[in-house]
């Protein structure tokens, strides 16, 4: 059996995820502390923005290539994947983000096996959670015409997410594996497998479609097969590379245990996160109920995705923040996630700034990209002026929310989320939409306000944080196996 000193030799992280800070001090952050921090955040947020966005690519395209199949079936091909994102996907993504927190703190703290077991558990409980989710799939044209839908857009979308169902349970896998991989700064293998994914996504999309006729089915069985390739890739790195020799240590029974612990976490994020994804979503089966409904529908669900494809690059910075805090946390080094904050939300605006830019000069073409129909595009154009406010803050919300993660602030999360979203921006969205028939611009408005009254709060909750007691909140998450933190 190897000494103790070759033992941790064996287990040294893949990169530096810490510099030596003094834990206890408050005192100012030298140049090379400061250099060294952003250096490493884009080292972690680099590839994850073209992680992110290329996930986000994988819906987004085949939406596209519906558009041009035509209006009704751009309308149900959208219906359905905000059908699928409220009933599944969401979900899915809230219930790994405990990941963030459990295998990040591990990883700090040098527990690497317990990034495996941690996976695995949460492999099982996605898995068995994603049948009910097929299920709820399987009728999703019956449940969006008894929330008054129109009957075609309805019957489109039914078909349409039918066939989606192959796509929840890798989808599923795919999240648990991503957050394993990037808790531990191990995050190019990702970025590979997932552009190669979307690179043949594309001919997919193209066969199924049309080569073999399957129209918007076709479509949605792509998805699938996207999903499955980009999951067989990393579960053979996972197993066969050096990299993860010490967090991949197999199955084990260990992984049926403390199953309780993790939904402790688990649930809060999902609400957490699903509140938030909701109420995008919410509004593009609202605008179903708006005048001209395949018009507003289509828009709103192009707005939707642009927007997602957006925050895919800030959400990068929030994922490495949400690695970094949740390392430095777990090691014990506060002041390390201190300055892990400060540097995020400095990059993060400069981003912002750029975006906006972007979003603005590209608004009047960015249209013909999902549908040729000129007063589609026309619309879109408009919408995209209320794309780029949202993002002024969404950037800084990416980084905020994966502070949230890092911390195990999920709980917390959830009720900021609630407030801001469902007392604010909703109400506020209907209001518009109906009662001053502004329309989709008026649904749009509403989840700016939610935005930046989620940044708001989270931004005083992160400004008034004790780092130093939630560097002790991770060690007894991390070391007590039985007994759940109250945060």
């Amino acid at each position: 059996m190897a000494s103790n000193v070759e033992k941790a030799d064996l287990e040294t992280p893949l990169i530096s995820i810490s510099h030596e800070y003094d834990p206890n001090t408050k005192s100012k952050f030298n140049r090379d502390e400061i250099v060294a921090e952003a250096k490493l955040q884009l080292f972690l947020a680099g590839p994850m923005m073209f992680v992110n966005l290329l996930l986000s690519l994988v819906q987004t395209i085949s939406v596209m290539f519906v558009g041009h199949e035509g209006e009704l079936a751009l309308s149900g091909a959208s219906m359905a994947t905000s059908f699928a994102s409220v009933t599944g996907f969401s979900l899915l993504v809230g219930m790994a983000c405990a990941l963030d927190t459990y295998c990040g703190q591990s990883y700090g703290a040098k527990q690497y096996h317990m990034l495996g077991i941690h996976m695995q558990r949460a492999m099982l409980v996605l898995l068995l959670v994603s049948i009910p989710l097929a299920c709820t799939w399987a009728t999703a044209g019956d449940i969006l015409r008894l929330l008054g839908q129109d009957p075609a857009i309805a019957a489109e979308a039914g078909v349409y997410a039918r066939y989606m169902i192959p796509s929840i349970f890798p989808f599923a896998l795919l999240q648990c594996q991503f957050r394993f991989l990037q808790t531990q700064n191990n995050v190019v293998p990702m970025m590979l497998t997932s552009g190669f994914t979307t690179l043949l996504h594309i001919p997919i999309c193209w066969l199924l479609i049309w080569k073999f006729g399957l129209g918007s089915k076709g479509a949605a069985l792509a998805n699938g097969i996207s999903y499955w390739t980009n999951d067989l890739f990393l579960a053979l790195y996972i197993t066969l590379s050096p990299a993860c020799r010490h967090t991949w240590k197999g199955f084990s029974k260990e992984a049926l245990q403390n199953i309780s612990k993790f939904l402790w976490l688990a649930i809060p994020s999902a609400i957490m996160v699903c509140l938030e994804i909701w109420s995008y979503e919410i509004m593009v089966i609202v605008s179903g109920l708006l005048p001209n409904p395949t018009l507003e529908t289509s828009v709103l669900s192009i707005s939707l995705n642009t927007n997602s494809m957006i925050y895919m690059i800030p959400l990068g910075l929030g994922s490495a923040i949400s690695v970094r805090v949740s390392n430095e946390l777990g090691g014990g080094r506060p002041k390390a996630a201190r300055l892990a904050v400060y540097m995020a939300t400095f990059m993060v605006a400069v981003e912002s700034v750029v975006a906006v830019a972007v979003i603005i000069l590209g608004r009047k073409i960015w249209g013909y990209c999902f549908s040729s129909e000129e007063n589609v595009v026309s619309y879109v154009s408009e919408m995209m002026i209320l794309i780029a406010i949202t993002n002024l803050a969404d950037g800084v919300l990416s980084v905020l929310n994966g502070i949230a993660r890092g911390c195990g602030w999920q709980k917390i999360g959830a009720i900021v989320n609630l407030a801001s979203f469902y007392i604010i921006g909703i109400p506020l969205a209907l209001v518009l939409a109906f009662v001053f028939h502004l329309g989709g611009k008026g649904l749009w408005i509403g989840i700016i306000a939610a935005v930046f009254a989620q940044t708001f709060f989270l931004s005083i909750i992160t400004l008034r944080t004790n780092w130093e007691n939630e560097a002790t909140k991770a060690s007894a998450r991390i070391f007590d196996s039985t007994i759940p933190v109250v945060e």
